[in-house]
C-alpha cells in the first residue's frame, strides 16, 4: 500500500546541512567534548586555581562556540520532528529549556559584569571596577589609554616566541617577551645635578647568622626612607642627631618601688649561639625582667630553654613543651614555647629556618603572669591587641615603620655630615657621628652596619627582576609581572613591569607609560563609602560581622544609599523591572582590612541572563517530568490499548469478505 501525502517529510528536512545539525551523532560528539572539557576544567581548578580553569576552559572562545553548536543541534533536532504530535511536547519543552539555559549563560558571559572595588571612607566616589583578568595598559603618545589582554597562566611568552601587540601611535612596536610569577623590586636611586633628596647605601651583616643585607635609603621618603629587618628598624632623616649620652637600657629594672602587681606579658627571642643575647617585646603591662637562654641541642634533640627570673632558675625541654603552657616554679609566671627554628634566618622581615640542621638554633617564648614591671611598657599598637601576635597565634615580626625595640635613625645634615641615634635592647641608647666605610656595632646580636655610598641629590628609581619561587618559598607577597619590549627607530627598550606599577619607557617624541595589573572597567555608577561598622563578639575582640554603608550615584543625578553585609547584598537600581531583567547591580560585602576600619572591598555583579537561566532550568525539569512520568506525553500512549476478547463457549467460523479486510 502506498504512503499517504500527510506522512511525507518536507523537502527542507532532507537538506544535507539540516540533517547534519539534527543528527544524533553530532549531539553525542558535542556532549562528549563538553564532558571532557568539564573534567579538564575541574582538574585545572583543583591543581591550579579558578583563573586557570576560566582562561583555558570555561572562558575560552572555543567553549562559547561549542555551546552555540550544541544550541543549534538542539534547535534543529526539535524542528526535525515537524509536524509535532502530542508525544513530542515533553521532548520540545526539554530542548527549549536547554536552549534557553545556554542563551542565558552566553548573555551573562558576554554582557555581564563581575569585579571588586576597594573604597575608603572620606574619599570621593569611584567607578573603577577591578576585574579578575590581567591586562597590559598603555598610555600612548596620542593620549589614548589602550588595554591588551595579558593572561599568562600556563604558556607564557618568551624572547623566542613573544606576544606581538602591534604598533603604537609613536610608531613603536610593542610586544611582551616574558612573564614571571614573582617580581622583586630593588631601590636604585639615580643621581641628579640638583634637587631631589639625599640618599645613602648601607650594608648590615652578621657572622653569627651568616647573613649580609644591603639597601638604599632616601631621606624622609615615606616609601623608601625606612628599612625593616623585622627585629630592628633603620630609617634616614634630615638634620643632626641630638647630642645625648648613653641612655638607660629598656631591660634595666625600674627604680620605682612598691608598684602594684599588674598583668604582664612579654615575648622573647633567644639564640643558642648567642647566650647573652635576647630580643624581647612587651605585649602587656611591662617587661618581666627575665633572662632567657637556649641551651645547645644534644643527641638530636632541640635543646632546653633556661629561665632566670626573680632569682629563680628553671629549664624546659623544647621538644616536649613546644606549644604548651607550663608554670615557672617559684614564680607567679607561666611560660609558653611558641616556636623553634633549627637554622634561624630573617627572610622578608619574618623569622624562618633555612635548613632542618641545628646550625643556628633559636626559640621564641612568651612569659605572662601578675607582677611588678621591670621596665616601662613598650609602645602600644594603635589598632589594639598584642603587637606581636596575629589572630591569637605566636608572635611575628613587627610591621615596617612601627616602633621596634631595636632601631637606628640615620641623619644627613645640609653639609653632608652623617650622624645616628641608636636604640638597642642590650646596650641602651647612644648617639654620635658615623663615617663612610666605618662599621658601626648596633648591639643587636653581632650585627654591624656600614655606609658605603652617598648621593647629595637623587631621585627614586626601582630595578625589577624575576624571583625564583618554590613550594618552600612561594613568595606570596611579591607581585607577578611581564617584560615588555618597545622597538622604535632601530632602538630597543626592554623593561620588567610588576603588577600594580606604572613604568615610563623613553620613546620619542614623548615617553610611553606602561602599566600591568587587573583589568579596569569604568561603571556607569559611582560608589562612595559612607561608613563601615565592625561588630565584635561580646567579651572579646573577635569580629562577629562587618557592614558597609554605601552611597550610589549616576551621571544623570540619580542617587541611593544602602547597606550590605555578609549574605545581604544591596541592589541598584532597586526597581522590580531592573531586578527581573537582570539590569541591576548587586553589591555584596567582599572583604575588609582589620588594620584600617575606613576601608572596605565590595563585589559588584550584573548578570542580564539570570532570568533566562532560571526559566531554562524550570523548562528542563518540567520536560523531563512529562517525558518519564506522565503517560499522555509519552510516545505510543495515544494508541488505544488492545484488549483480548473473553473466550466464548461456542464459536462459529465466519467468513469475512476480502473487501472488508481491505477497508
Amino acid at each position: 500500500m502506498a504512503n499517504s501525502n500527510s506522512s511525507a517529510r518536507p523537502v527542507w528536512q532532507e537538506n544535507p546541512l539540516f540533517r547534519f545539525f539534527a543528527s544524533l551523532k553530532l549531539a553525542v560528539v558535542l556532549l562528549a567534548v563538553l564532558i571532557v572539557a568539564a573534567i579538564a576544567g575541574t582538574l585545572y581548578e583543583s591543581s591550579f586555581d579558578a583563573n586557570v580553569a576560566r582562561a583555558y576552559v570555561y572562558g575560552a572562545p572555543w567553549f562559547n562556540l561549542w555551546l552555540i553548536l550544541l544550541g543549534a543541534n538542539l534547535a534543529v533536532s526539535a524542528i526535525s520532528r515537524w509536524p509535532w504530535r502530542k508525544h513530542h511536547v515533553a521532548f520540545l519543552i526539554t530542548h527549549l529549556g536547554i536552549i534557553t539555559l545556554l542563551t542565558g549563560s552566553l548573555i551573562g558571559r558576554i554582557w555581564g559584569t563581575e569585579g571588586t572595588i576597594t573604597l575608603f571612607k572620606g574619599e570621593p566616589p569611584t567607578n573603577r571596577l577591578l576585574v579578575n583578568q590581567h591586562q597590559l595598559r598603555i598610555h600612548d603618545t596620542d593620549g589614548i589609554v589602550k588595554g591588551y589582554a595579558a593572561e599568562f597562566l600556563h604558556h607564557p611568552p618568551n624572547p623566542d616566541h613573544p606576544k606581538e601587540l602591534g604598533v603604537l601611535a609613536s610608531g613603536a612596536r610593542l610586544s611582551i617577551i616574558d612573564y614571571a610569577a614573582a617580581i622583586e623590586g630593588k631601590l636604585n636611586p639615580r643621581p641628579l645635578a640638583d634637587g631631589g633628596a639625599p640618599a645613602l647605601h648601607f650594608t648590615i651583616s652578621t657572622a653569627l647568622m651568616n647573613q649580609h643585607l644591603e639597601s638604599w635609603l632616601l631621606v624622609d621618603d615615606p616609601q623608601h626612607g625606612n628599612f625593616s629587618m623585622g627585629l630592628a628598624n633603620i630609617e634616614l632623616k634630615r638634620g643632626v642627631a641630638r647630642d645625648a649620652g648613653r641612655g638607660d637600657s629598656p631591660n634595666r629594672p625600674s627604680s620605682t618601688s612598691h608598684q602594684p602587681d599588674v598583668d604582664l606579658e612579654e615575648s622573647i627571642f633567644a639564640f643558642s649561639k648567642a647566650p647573652d643575647e635576647q630580643i624581647g617585646r612587651v605585649a602587656k603591662g611591662g617587661s618581666i625582667g627575665a633572662k632567657v637562654q637556649l641551651l645547645a641541642p644534644e643527641k638530636g634533640n632541640k635543646g632546653r630553654v633556661a629561665i632566670l627570673l626573680n632569682g629563680k632558675e628553671a629549664s624546659f625541654d623544647v621538644a616536649e613543651n613546644l606549644g604548651r603552657e607550663v608554670a615557672i616554679d617559684g614564680t607567679p609566671f607561666t611560660l609558653k614555647i611558641d616556636n623553634y627554628w633549627a637554622d634561624f634566618r630573617i627572610q622578608d622581615g619574618k623569622p624562618g629556618s633555612l635548613t632542618e640542621q641545628p646550625n643556628n638554633p633559636a626559640v621564641l617564648v612568651t612569659i605572662h603572669g601578675k607582677g611588678t614591671p621591670a621596665a616601662a611598657p613598650a609602645s602600644k599598637n594603635p589598632h589594639g591587641g598584642n603587637e606581636l601576635t596575629t589572630n591569637g597565634g605566636p608572635p611575628t615580626m613587627p610591621p615596617a615603620g612601627s616602633e621596634t625595640p631595636n632601631r637606628l635613625t640615620l641623619f644627613v645634615a645640609e653639609d653632608g655630615l652623617l650622624s645616628y641615634e641608636l636604640v638597642s635592647r642590650k646596650t641602651g641608647a647612644s648617639t654620635g657621628k658615623i663615617d663612610i666605610n666605618k662599621p658601626l656595632a648596633t648591639g643587636w646580636a653581632d650585627w654591624q652596619l656600614k655606609i658605603d655610598k652617598t648621593m647629595p641629590h637623587a631621585e627614586p628609581w626601582m630595578d625589577f627582576a624575576p624571583m625564583k619561587t618554590s613550594a618552600s618559598s612561594p613568595a606570596a607577597d611579591l607581585p607577578d609581572g611581564v617584560r615588555v619590549r618597545l622597538e622604535q627607530n632601530g632602538e630597543t627598550f626592554e623593561q620588567w613591569v610588576p603588577a600594580g606599577w606604572q613604568i615610563a619607557v623613553p620613546t620619542s617624541p614623548n615617553e610611553t607609560q606602561v602599566a600591568y595589573g587587573w583589568k579596569v572597567i569604568p561603571l556607569p555608577i559611582a560608589l562612595e563609602l559612607v561608613d563601615f561598622e565592625v561588630k565584635r563578639n561580646e567579651g572579646s575582640d573577635a569580629p562577629a560581622g562587618f557592614k558597609s554603608t554605601l552611597r550610589i550615584s549616576t551621571a544623570e543625578g540619580e542617587s541611593a544609599t544602602g547597606q550590605c553585609w555578609m549574605n545581604n547584598p544591596f541592589s541598584f537600581p532597586g526597581a522590580w523591572l531592573h531586578t527581573w531583567t537582570g539590569l541591576t547591580y548587586k553589591i555584596s560585602q567582599a572583604s575588609w582590612n582589620p588594620d584600617n576600619l575606613g576601608q572596605s572591598t565590595v563585589q559588584i555583579l550584573r548578570d542580564p541572563g539570570w532570568l533566562l537561566k532560571w526559566i531554562g532550568s524550570l523548562l528542563v525539569v518540567n520536560g523531563v517530568f512529562l517525558m518519564f512520568y506522565v503517560r499522555g506525553f509519552r510516545r505510543g500512549t495515544a494508541v488505544a490499548p488492545v484488549i483480548a476478547p473473553a473466550p466464548l463457549k461456542s464459536q462459529k467460523h465466519v467468513r469475512v469478505p476480502e473487501e472488508a479486510i481491505a477497508s
